[in-house]
């Protein structure tokens, strides 16, 4: 890597909601004693003892101490005219268009629905457990329903921390790379029951009137109970009208999550928004054998629900469907996207819900956002606690913490000045890092993870190094 290269904030991915099954453990507490091994430093404590969490949190904030900032005063056309067709990894955007939040509490969001990874743990049966994976992947994108606004890129060497023992998990991430900007994290279930861990490099270009993140990097989850390993990776993600009209978003692509073990394979096809908006948010898919037999059908909306059914059940169901209903052609022509023109994308009107089909499960449904979402930049319950930082807490959390970043923290106060002035000081100290290394032919020594090879895909992967929660962070750079 060239010394003098830039630092940029860059525009990055938009990842994971605040969906929980209102069926099962929507919001599952642990009741009762945390039962872990205590020859891990984890900050619980012994069996029998329930002191105050690690990160001293024991009730989490239900609103942000500002508003969102208005963004009708800036103009992005002026930043991204340009750049149409190419990469935003190295592309300044102004701090209004941020959202307080760094990309590494913005993975952090695939975990809000982890009661479905305790609730696989617990099905006996592979195909049952497939089902709750299943929706968990897709819970895990739920919450970018409505986020405009963009996650601050990290800086190297940062990382962020979250202990819920309410939820029976803990986490933490670090940015390994800044060219190609790299994420890792790694989580695990404070009763031993999983694994979840993976490297996110989302690769985002800017097509004239949207942009379109395209995700890289594989996530694993491994239920330990039953020696099983899932892997797949995210759907890609739109963000249209950046320039003019009403910003709104939409997931297409396909998800294969993967049985190692079995061979069991879960296919989930996230539709594009289609003719007049009739496959917005839709999913669907199914679950097959090793011989790739269908065993399950899946569908819903990853901003509503997810169901699941029996495959005999469901070609009744739609063969019925079609002797009463004709089929309505439309022409192909129509509607077909002009991206080189002036208008806006139309944003497709409301659908209705999802039909349910008799004799369907419901496998996880989303939960309500906070009355004031819209003022807090469209954030879940679960999003609104990831920055917040109580006394005292500082002298727990690593140096590099998210919560520790001035900037972040300015533009949650409501401080859009200081949070634009500490901004370009980080930018300008990663800078001066950069170069300083660069003359001292020195290379960056990641703290908490170090590359090597997926054990179950074998591809290129960010593993967990171990040690975090001793909590040692002599060694920890000064990036703030």
């Amino acid at each position: 890597m060239n010394g003098d290269e830039e630092f940029f904030d860059a525009v990055t991915g938009f990842d994971s909601d605040n969906s929980s099954g209102d069926f099962s453990e929507t919001n599952q507490r642990v009741t009762g004693v945390i039962h872990v091994d205590t020859s891990q430093s984890n900050g619980i404590g012994k069996a029998g003892e329930r002191p105050p969490q690690e990160n001293g949190i024991q009730k989490h904030r239900t609103c942000l101490p500002a508003p969102m900032f208005t963004r009708t005063d800036f103009s992005v056309w002026s930043i991204l005219k340009r750049c149409i067709g190419l990469e935003l990894s190295k592309i300044t955007m102004p701090i209004a268009f941020n959202e307080p939040l760094s990309f590494l509490q913005r993975i952090t969001e695939y975990m809000e629905h982890v009661y479905l990874v305790h609730k696989a743990s617990r099905q006996p049966q592979p195909l049952d457990r497939m089902q709750c994976i299943a929706a968990f992947a897709v819970s895990a994108v739920a919450s970018q329903w409505e986020r405009t606004g963009k996650p601050f890129n990290p800086l190297l060497g940062e990382t962020y921390e979250l202990i819920r023992e309410d939820l029976g998990f803990r986490f933490i991430s670090e940015q390994v790379s800044h060219h190609p900007p790299i994420s890792a994290f790694y989580s695990e279930g404070l009763h031993h029951d999983f694994l979840f861990h993976g490297s996110i490099y989302p690769k985002l270009k800017f097509w004239g009137k949207s942009v379109e993140a395209e995700p890289r990097g594989t996530i694993t989850l491994e239920l330990l109970r039953h020696n099983e390993a899932y892997t797949w990776t995210n759907p890609t993600c739109c963000v249209h009208n950046v320039i003019i009209g009403k910003l709104w978003i939409e997931q297409y692509g396909t998800v294969e999550i993967l049985n190692h073990r079995t061979g069991d394979k879960c296919v989930l096809h996230f539709k594009p928004c289609g003719l007049f908006g009739k496959e917005l948010h839709k999913v669907e898919g199914h679950i097959q054998d090793k011989n790739k037999r269908k065993l399950f059908i899946i569908y819903g909306k990853w901003t509503e629900g997810l169901w699941g059914i029996d495959p005999v059940a469901y070609e009744s169901f739609r063969k019925q469907e079609r002797r009463g209903d004709p089929l309505r052609k439309a022409k192909l022509d129509e509607g077909a996207e002009r991206a080189d023109s002036d208008v806006a994308d139309t944003v497709p009107a409301a659908q209705e819900t999802v039909q349910v089909i008799p004799g369907s499960r419901l496998l996880w449904r989303i939960n309500a956002r906070p009355s004031n979402s819209a003022q807090m930049y469209n954030f879940t319950s679960f999003t609104v606690s990831l920055n917040e930082l109580q006394t005292g807490m500082e002298k727990i959390l690593a140096p590099t913490d998210c919560r520790l970043r001035p900037d972040i923290r300015g533009m949650e106060d409501g401080n859009m000045d200081l949070a634009s002035q500490e901004k370009e000081r980080l930018e300008e100290k990663q800078r001066e890092a950069r170069r300083a290394r660069a003359k001292e032919e020195a290379e960056w020594q990641t703290r908490w993870f170090h590359q090597g090879r997926n054990p179950y895909t074998g591809t290129p992967d960010w593993l967990y190094a171990g040690g975090y929660f001793e909590r040692d962070f002599s060694g920890c750079p000064d990036i703030y």
